[in-house]
């Protein structure tokens, strides 16, 4: 599939509105469920008394604390890529000869 500007354009103003996100919020705080999803331990193998315990102890919820480079970042590559898309022709257009 062949990027045409308005797939530029919508990328650009995702990455914008999350990087606005990102500048705004703090931290992130996960739900149980995902909390004990990244706490499993990657074999199958491992035995562990901590799969015991999840069930019957409340789990303390993980906090993730995104640098706030990262929204800078974000939103400053969805605005090269709005720049990008209204400087192409639109989708459709006779090239001019």
């Amino acid at each position: 599939m062949e990027l045409n500007r308005n797939h530029y354009f919508m990328a650009g103003v995702v990455l914008v509105l999350l990087g606005i996100q990102l500048r705004l919020v703090d931290s992130f705080v996960l739900n149980e469920q995902t909390t004990r999803m990244l706490n499993q331990p990657s074999s199958e193998g491992m035995m562990s008394i901590r799969p015991m315990l999840q069930g019957v102890t409340p789990m303390p919820r993980k906090v993730i604390k995104p640098p706030q480079s990262l929204g800078w970042a974000l939103m400053s590559i969805g605005s090269v890529l709005i720049l990008h898309a209204l400087a192409m022709k639109p989708p459709g257009a006779e090239p001019q000869h």
